[in-house]
Parts: structure tokens; sequence; C-alpha cells
């Protein structure tokens, strides 16, 4: 036992003395001085990568308002965006894969312009519907029940889920329903501008005037309040009146819109954005005053904005509820301006207003008290 002892410690001595050869120290001192090279290497290589991933940030940071500035249509392809037509590969020729019981046709509101409507009949016509062709609807729009026309906001078409959505909940409250998809959108031609969607949408309501014989009322969302108070102010400078007009999630104008995106908050600090800003949008006749047409506009308002609106200030349309209610007295009118505000903690943001229950009430009790006047 003893003698395996003494030779287990020969061994390890062995060991140890073969450890402390120069050789090896010397190895092993490479080893570690390759390590900290790798190791530094890396540390270098991953500031380069952070100065340049930086660099190319700064870059693009600065160079917007650039790009922008020298091309102007950037900003309105932003505004409109058009171009992303949601939901993709949709047919608008088909609506039936949307809507129940709506038809697809076009109107050509100027030469070489044609623009895409979808026409949803009331629930209580659709039994009357079934096998009928688009005559007999388009004669259903003078049964007298009240018509709207949808004018939606900017990306996506007529198609578009929270579209269609309040589209089914308007029909089945009993209302014919027009969507329509401005120049440039959906399955439309043309390329969109304030004038030119303006000019689409009221050919649409004059049209519609020609066939019903009950209140036809436009109903605008985000980007559509802007056109919707365009259309109602042209109508009612040749002498005529919109019936009445709802305001869903209205900005008082483009340019404070434009001021609220995030992107361009990011830019607010730097003296002179503003006004670059208001410059560029000038350059592209993108204004969409709702603020100041509101101050003459004589048709019955309805505007519905969610407290917790993340795209359009809930403040812009109560300011715009101010000054529709101060245009209304100063006419010594009553009933024609109404607001309903949707609490944040219903959570509708921008484009679920549709989702509250008390919806079809609140536009029935609006419209009611609109015919008695």
């Amino acid at each position: 036992m003893s003698a395996v002892k003494m030779r287990n410690r020969r061994l390890n001595t062995a060991d140890s003395n073969a450890d402390s050869t120069p050789e090896l120290k010397e190895s092993k001192q490479s080893q570690r001085k390759t390590a900290k090279e790798r190791q530094t290497g890396c540390r270098s290589l991953l500031v380069l990568r952070t100065r340049r991933i930086a660099l190319l940030l700064c870059t693009v940071y600065i160079s917007v308002p650039v790009v922008v500035y020298l091309f102007p249509w950037i900003l309105g392809h932003v505004i409109f965006l058009h171009l992303l037509r949601f939901p993709f590969f949709a047919d608008l020729a088909i609506p039936s894969e949307f809507l129940n019981y709506t038809t697809n046709f076009h109107l050509s509101p100027e030469e070489g312009v044609s623009v895409g409507v979808w026409h949803t009949l009331p629930v209580s016509q659709w039994e009357q519907a079934e096998g009928r062709g688009p005559e007999w609807h388009r004669g259903t729009l003078g049964d007298g029940r009240p018509v709207i026309i949808y004018l939606h906001g900017n990306a996506g078409t007529r198609a578009l889920s929270h579209r269609v959505n309040l589209v089914k909940i308007l029909s089945a409250a009993g209302y014919h329903v027009l969507s329509l998809d401005y120049r440039g959108y959906g399955d439309s031609s043309g390329e969109p501008s304030e004038a030119g969607l303006t000019t689409d949408a009221l050919y649409l309501y004059r049209w519609v005037k020609q066939q019903s014989r009950s209140l036809v009322f436009l109903w605008g969302h985000s980007l559509g309040t802007g056109v919707t108070t365009n259309v109602a102010l042209r109508e009612q400078q040749q002498g005529s009146r919109v019936d009445a007009v709802v305001l869903e999630a209205p900005y008082t104008n483009m340019g404070k819109a434009a001021e609220c995106h995030p992107i361009s908050m990011m830019y607010m600090f730097i003296p002179g954005f503003k006004s670059l800003l208001w410059k560029i949008l000038e350059m592209n006749n993108i204004v969409f005053p709702n603020d100041k047409n509101l101050e003459t506009l004589a048709s019955p308002v309805l505007i519905l904005h969610s407290e917790d609106d993340n795209v359009i200030p809930h403040h812009m349309g109560q300011e715009l509820y101010n000054i529709a209610l101060q245009a209304e007295r100063a006419r010594n009118a009553g009933g024609h301006v109404e607001m309903v505000t949707l609490p944040a903690s219903l959570g509708y943001s921008h484009n679920h207003i549709y989702m509250d229950p008390s919806l079809t009430t609140v536009v029935g009790g609006f419209l009611q008290r609109v015919k008695q006047k």
C-alpha cells in the first residue's frame, strides 16, 4: 500500500515538473494572449458596428426632411397611403366575399377617372333582393329609407375589416350604405388629391340624391372627415344642403393632424421644421380644413371620437365641436350639432368605434332630431 502511494507521489511530481517546462508555460501564455486579442477584437467589431448603425440612423433622420422637401409628392403619398391596398388580393368586383346583398358598380366623376362603389342593402330588403339584378338594387335607393355614403380614411380599400364591420351594423339598423373607394384607391383609377377626392364624393352624393326619396347623409372617418366637410360645404355653396354629416375621429385640418404624427413629432424641436411641413402641404394642395369648413357649414353635424384615439387626438374632435356649436349659435339654430365621446376604458381607439353597442341608437336619435327640424 505504501509502495503504491510512493509511486503515485513520484508520478504527480513528474507531472508537476512536466507542467512547469518552459515550452508549456510559453504555450499557455500564448493561448491567454490569443483569447485576450480575440475578446478585444470582438469588442472593437461591436463598437464599429454600433457606430455604423448610429451613423446610418442619423443620416436617415437628417435626410428625411431634405428628401421630402426635394420631392414633395412623397408627403402626399404618405398622407393618402393609397398604394397600401389592404386587404391584398381582395376581388372588389365580388363584394359577396365580404358583405351580404351588396352590389358593385363604377361611376365616372370626370373624364378618365372611374371610382368603385359598393351598395349594401338594409337587412329588411334582403329577402326581396333574392335573384334581383343591379337595376333593381339601384331602384331600392328610392324606397324611403335613409342612405349613408361612407367615406373611409387613408390606406386600404372599402373591403378593410373595420369598414366592412361598420357597414354590416348600419345595414342591420335599416340604412342603405354606399362605400366609395376614391380615385387611386382599390379598383378606382387615377391619382388621389384633395380636389380629386372631394370631386369623387360630391359626384356620388349628387348621384344618390337623384335616386333617393329620403335623407342622404355623409359619414366620414379619419381622412374621410375632411372629404365630408369639403363636399358638404361645396354643396352648400351651390345653394343646397347636405341632410346630415357624421364625423368619426375627425381632425381640425391636415396640417395639425400631420404635426401629431409620430414621425413628425420626432422633428418638431428642430427650428423651422413646422413651417417646412406646412409649406410642403401647401405645395401638395392638401389642406382638408375641417375647422374652417365647420365655421360656415349649416348641415347638422354629429361628431364621434374615442378618448384613446392614438392617431388623431380626441381634443381635435372637441375643438371641432366647439367651432360648430359656436357657428350654430351664431345662426340662432338649435339641435344641429352633437358630439359623443367614447371613454378610453372601452379601448375603441381610432378604428373600432363601430364596436360600441349604442352606436346605432346614437345615430338613429341624431337623425330623428334632424328630421324634426
